[in-house]
């Protein structure tokens, strides 16, 4: 007798071995008192009774994820390099009506701390832990391979957003993330680290650290690029961003009548290039042109008024600061006093813009009738900058350069009409006279461990849960860290955190609540000590007492950097008693020592951005070839193909009469090139860091051709470029400065130029001018490093190092 082989049923059990006859019906008793036999499989977590019809059944739903009833929704505003005093609640001319009533019905934590550059503080608010622990010593823009400066949250510590949601909140985000690093912001990377991924249900903004208020370069939509071939022609990436918020909130009202909201409006504002509304700069005109000392004075005066620091505080000398301090404004000329005061200008009204915004968001809130049950905060992500050296520039991507040794003729500036500063056609960044009154009373900028650096307003209001007592000023001088925003906001909202993150166990938190702090005036600091790093550059609080390194970079990491200075009684850190406390100056500096190998601080490394990569980023040198339609590349992997090298470009096309149209650009005002018929005629524009260079290739025939660009590298940091046309040169330009750095801030764009353009007069007279006739394909070849570029060297030493492993 031939038995027939068993079925190969993928391991499941037959129904003979799970004892169900023929007919379907079980023979042997239920074993649980929902009518469900124990070799059933798919019913473990339905809490109802089940039987074999609906008649003998009982239907139940798992329980619905609802916040408290009482949960409060909260508006977290974060500005981007905007320094203590530039508001109104600290002492700051430009008006801010909305913050002002912000500021008297709430409270204002006037020394509360961040970390000194942004991603850092945005890792630390969004999560509670200490920037370094949470992977961020610096900005998400290298990737040296180092704990510290992993650039991407780890998958077991979780965010505000997974938080919240995990207790019934909806979750949106609008503006600046940049806490993904930049190789990991193309359209082929994960996106693991993205906000949608780290607990956001909405979000619109830009993964950038800065952007174009104007001509935005690559704004995204929840997990997805936004393509828009022409921007409106007021279009302003503030409002847009407003917009983007008020339609989450409106859209969740009217569809869920309960549910509480977390909205994290993270506005690019005021990171450079600066850049502001017309109707807006008119509202500041002739504001400045006292200039900054008097200005800072002024400040001052109105800080000591309202309480925000102690009678008698004396302001840091002017020329304190590593590149040798600000001139007295009485001292520059008047046409250069002219451009400055218009630089202010300009970052006044992004300020007034802002919280034009912020009222526009409140005001849809109170139509709602939840404002008084909406916790708002407002502060920034470090102090005021001096990024802009201490002339200001109308390049913004040409001063913003990090590469060593650039040439004695390289301009971080250009020429540009005062009229054209704050639009669309330039890339601007005021002077550092101007951090140092955006930092008032204190010393310092942006990126440094003083208090210039680190101390930024803060101001936050929820009338149903924190009302002010009578004679309370609202004023709350105790020692806060960013840290503490996510311990405070969950107490607040009387929700938990999991325990668990995608199964692992999640960090614990390094902040602590200041809710305590907010109710009662008279409650010490619940954050009695914290260290800084960033750069090399180290700071450590205790109770009053702060120790801080000035570290130059390329120096020795050791104790004869520290300061000591008695903050309590020394707020602006003018006076370094070291020598009077030795003691205490060696307990502080072991305690950061500690805290450093606590956080994963260590390795110390004092470049800003180290040139060392991952090799996995070598896929991004690979030729590429695109295809019409393609869309825009985004800007990190489109530097990958050009950066510090030689390059080719290859277009391929079917010409016909009278078609014109761009075949290829990349870059915008701030620097770029781009390939265009007009006229008939095949052209190349070169825009050398506002610049604008144009070489004419002539008339264009009908047919097919192959039209190459080719960029070779040259002695400092300069590219030839060869226009040629089925193999004959048409045009050159020999000898340009290269761009790098962040330059072209906008990625590659074939048939057509969507971005801030290259050629402004191009764009004047077409618009994105897209490309008429048939283009087949682009295609990009990179080619050799120029002996200059520092990732030669770094390459050696990691492959060095990975072969030693």
């Amino acid at each position: 007798m031939t038995t027939e082989p068993a079925a190969d049923t993928g391991g499941i059990p037959s129904a003979d071995e799970r004892g169900i006859p023929s007919n379907g019906a079980p023979d042997v008793p239920s074993a649980d008192d929902r009518g469900i036999p124990p070799y059933a499989r798919g019913y473990e977590r339905f809490p109802g009774r089940i039987g074999r019809t609906t008649a003998e059944s009982e239907r139940a739903w798992p329980r619905e994820r609802r916040a408290p009833d009482d949960a409060p929704n909260i508006v977290v505003v974060l500005m981007d390099d905007m320094g203590y005093s530039d508001i109104g609640p600290f002492g700051s001319e430009i008006p801010t009506p909305t913050l002002d009533r912000l500021a008297a019905e709430g409270f204002r934590l006037t020394n509360y701390h961040t970390t000194p550059v942004c991603s850092p503080a945005r890792a630390a608010l969004l999560t509670g832990l200490n920037p370094h622990r949470a992977g961020f010593a610096s900005v998400a823009n290298s990737d040296p391979g180092f704990p510290p400066l992993r650039l991407e949250i780890d998958p077991d510590v979780l965010t505000l957003p997974e938080i919240l949601r995990a207790n019934g909140y909806a979750t949106f985000a609008v503006g600046k993330w940049h806490l993904t690093r930049d190789a990991l912001m193309n359209d082929g990377a994960a996106k693991d680290t993205w906000p949608c991924q780290r607990g956001f249900d909405r979000y619109y903004g830009t993964l950038e650290g800065c952007n174009s208020f104007f001509h935005p370069n690559r704004l995204i939509m929840d997990d997805s690029p936004v393509t828009a071939d022409e921007q409106p022609d007021d279009y302003y990436l503030t409002d847009d961003l407003t917009d983007r918020a008020i339609g989450m909130i409106q859209a969740l009202r009217a569809n869920d009548s309960r549910k509480p909201f977390l909205l994290y409006m993270a506005h690019h504002a005021m990171h450079g290039p600066l850049g502001a509304k017309p109707e807006d700069i008119e509202r500041h005109r002739g504001r400045y042109d006292e200039g900054w000392d008097r200005l800072r004075a002024a400040r001052l005066e109105r800080q000591i008024a309202d309480g925000i620091v102690p009678e008698g505080t004396p302001l840091p000398d002017r020329a304190d600061g590593r590149r040798g301090g600000v001139p007295a404004w009485d001292s520059l000329p008047v046409e250069t006093q002219e451009r400055y005061a218009r630089f202010m200008e300009i970052y006044a009204a992004m300020v007034d813009n802002v919280d034009q915004s912020l009222g526009r968001v409140l005001d849809v809130i109170e139509a709602l009738g939840e404002l008084d049950d909406t916790i708002v905060i407002f502060t920034s992500d470090n102090g005021g900058t001096a990024e802009g050296g201490p002339e200001g520039t109308r390049s913004y991507f040409s001063r913003f350069q990090f590469q060593p040794g650039l040439p004695a003729d390289w301009d971080p500036d250009v020429a540009r009409d005062l009229d054209l500063l704050g639009g669309p056609r330039t890339m601007i960044h005021y002077p550092a006279g101007w951090g140092m009154v955006s930092n008032t009373p204190f010393r310092r900028f942006k990126g440094e461990a003083y208090a210039g650096g680190v101390r930024v307003p803060f101001v936050v209001r929820w009338p149903r849960g924190l009302r002010r007592t009578d004679g309370d000023d609202g004023l709350r001088p105790q020692y806060q860290y960013v840290t503490d925003i996510v311990p405070t906001l969950l107490e607040l909202a009387g929700v938990r955190a999991p325990a668990e993150r995608q199964g692992l166990p999640a960090q614990p938190i390094d902040g602590s609540s200041f809710a305590s702090v907010l109710r009662d005036g008279d409650t010490p600091s619940t954050h009695p000590e914290q260290y800084t790093e960033f750069g090399g550059s180290r700071g450590f609080y205790r109770d009053g007492w702060k120790i801080i390194t000035d570290h130059r970079p390329g120096t020795p990491f050791d104790d004869a950097e520290w300061q000591l200075y008695h903050v309590a009684v020394d707020p602006t850190e003018l006076h370094d008693v070291s020598a009077e406390h030795p003691e205490v100056l060696r307990e502080l500096a072991a305690a950061w020592e500690r805290a450093a190998w606590a956080n994963t601080v260590f390795p110390l490394d004092d470049r800003i951005l180290a040139p060392i990569r991952r090799p996995a980023e070598r896929e991004l040198e690979r030729p590429v070839r695109l295809l019409p339609g393609t869309p825009r590349l985004e800007r990190y992997r489109s530097s990958q193909l050009i950066d510090l090298r030689s390059f080719r470009v290859d277009i391929e096309l079917e010409h016909v009469e009278g078609a014109d149209g761009v075949l290829v650009a990349h870059g915008d005002q701030g620097g770029g090139y781009s390939v265009f018929v007009e006229d008939g005629r095949i052209r190349l524009a070169y825009n050398e860091y506002g610049v604008l260079h144009l070489a004419d290739g002539g008339p264009l025939a009908a047919g097919p051709h192959l039209v190459r660009l080719d960029v070779r590298w040259l002695p400092g940091f300069r590219w030839e470029l060869v226009l040629s046309v089925d193999g004959w040169a048409a045009t050159s330009l020999p000898s340009v400065h290269m761009l790098t750095g962040m330059a072209p801030f906008t990625g590659i764009d074939v048939g057509r130029d969507r971005g801030g353009p290259v050629h402004w007069e191009l764009f004047e007279r077409h618009g994105s001018f897209p490309y008429q006739g048939t283009l087949r394909s682009v295609t990009y070849v990179p080619g050799e490093r120029a002996d200059y570029d520092p990732s030669l060297v770094a390459e050696v030493q990691r492959d060095a190092a990975l072969a030693y492993d």
